[in-house]
C-alpha cells in the first residue's frame, strides 16, 4: 500500500517572521509552513525579494484576519540613494538617469520630505504585486509594457530619523504610512521635487499594526530541531490582528444579545469601522463592525482562538 501523503497539523495562530533579503513573499511561507508542518497558512502583504523585516503568517483559522493586518498601519526604515533613478525604483533595476547631487538639494531635503508627510496621492508603481486584466503589474514591467494606474490616497503618518551621507549620496529615514503606501514611489517622488532622481537601497519593515518583534528563518530552524520543543507555542492568538482597533469590555448580558445577531450601540466605538469585543474577564470574544449610525454587529471569533 502506498504511504500517503503527510498533510500536516491544524494549527490556528500568527507569526510574526523576519523575512529574509533575496526571499520572495511566497517562498517565505512556503518555508515557514514546512517548518510549521501545517495544513494551512497564508501571509498578510507582500514585501519584495530586496526588503527584509515583519512579515505576518497566519495558520488555519487565523487566515480570516489577514484582511484586518493587511489593512494595518505600517513603519519601514529606508535607505535612498539620491542622483540615480532606476527601472524598478529600487537598487535591484537598471540606472535610466543620472544626476550630480548638489549641496544646496541636500539642504533643501528636509524641507522636500516634510511635504510628504500627511494625506498624499500616489501612482502606484509598474514594479507591484497590483494586477491589471489578471496580470501582475510586475510581469508587465519585466515584459516592457507600461500601463495606466489609477492614483491612490495614501496616509504618510510621519516622517522621522532623518540622517544624511553626503559623501554616499544617501539618506536615511523611517517612515510610519497607512495601508497601500509604496515606499519605492514615496523615495522616487522625493528625488523627482530634489530634482536629482532617488531610489530605494535598502528597506526593511519593522512593524505591521501591533507586530513589531519578529524572529528569522534560521531561528525557527534552530527551535524546531531542539529535542522536545514545539515551535507551535511561538503563534501569537487572532487577537493580536485586532491591536490597532479600539478594545472594549462589554457584560455578559450585552455579549450573549450581541452573539445572538442583535445590533447594540456600545460606547467607546467613535471613530473606528471596529472594535476589538473583550468580557469582564478580559477574554476577546468577537470582533464588532461599527456602521455609520454608531451600532455594533458581532463577528464570532471564539472558535478562531489559537489551538496547539
Amino acid at each position: 500500500m502506498a504511504n500517503r501523503k503527510k498533510r500536516g497539523r491544524d494549527l490556528h495562530g500568527l507569526f510574526v517572521l523576519d523575512k529574509p533579503l533575496g526571499m520572495s513573499s511566497n517562498q517565505a511561507l512556503q518555508r515557514v509552513k514546512y517548518l510549521f508542518n501545517a495544513k494551512k497558512a497564508g501571509h498578510t502583504g507582500t514585501l519584495d525579494p530586496l526588503a527584509t523585516g515583519v512579515l505576518v503568517i497566519c495558520f488555519g483559522r487565523a487566515t480570516k484576519a489577514a484582511e484586518h493586518i493587511v489593512g494595518s498601519s505600517k513603519s519601514y526604515y529606508v535607505r535612498a540613494k539620491l542622483g540615480q533613478k532606476t527601472t524598478t525604483g529600487d537598487a535591484e533595476g537598471e540606472v535610466v538617469a543620472e544626476s550630480k547631487v548638489t549641496a544646496e538639494q541636500y539642504q533643501q531635503l528636509e524641507a522636500v520630505v516634510a511635504q510628504f508627510i500627511g494625506e498624499i496621492e500616489q501612482i502606484p508603481p509598474m514594479f507591484s504585486a497590483l494586477k491589471h486584466d489578471g496580470q501582475p503589474l510586475y510581469k508587465l514591467a519585466r515584459e516592457g509594457v507600461e500601463v495606466e494606474r489609477q492614483a491612490r490616497m495614501v496616509n504618510i503618518y510621519a516622517i522621522k530619523e532623518l540622517t544624511q551621507d553626503q559623501a554616499a549620496n544617501t539618506f536615511d529615514m523611517v517612515v510610519d504610512c497607512s495601508k497601500g503606501t509604496y515606499i519605492r514611489t514615496l523615495v522616487e517622488d522625493i528625488g523627482e521635487v530634489l530634482g536629482c532622481g532617488a531610489h530605494i537601497d535598502i528597506l526593511r519593515r519593522t512593524r505591521v499594526g501591533g507586530f513589531d518583534k519578529s524572529m528569522t528563518i534560521d531561528e525557527l530552524e534552530q527551535r524546531q530541531q531542539k529535542p522536545g520543543v514545539d515551535i507551535a507555542r511561538l503563534l501569537q492568538p487572532l487577537e493580536m490582528a485586532f491591536a490597532e482597533y479600539p478594545r472594549i469590555v462589554v457584560k455578559e448580558g450585552l455579549l450573549q444579545l450581541l452573539e445572538a445577531g442583535k445590533l447594540l450601540s456600545l460606547s467607546g466605538t467613535a471613530g473606528s469601522p471596529f472594535v476589538a469585543i473583550y468580557n469582564s474577564n478580559g477574554i476577546f470574544r468577537g470582533l464588532g463592525h461599527v456602521n455609520e449610525a454608531g451600532s455594533v454587529k458581532f463577528q464570532n471569533f471564539s472558535g478562531h482562538l489559537m489551538q496547539i
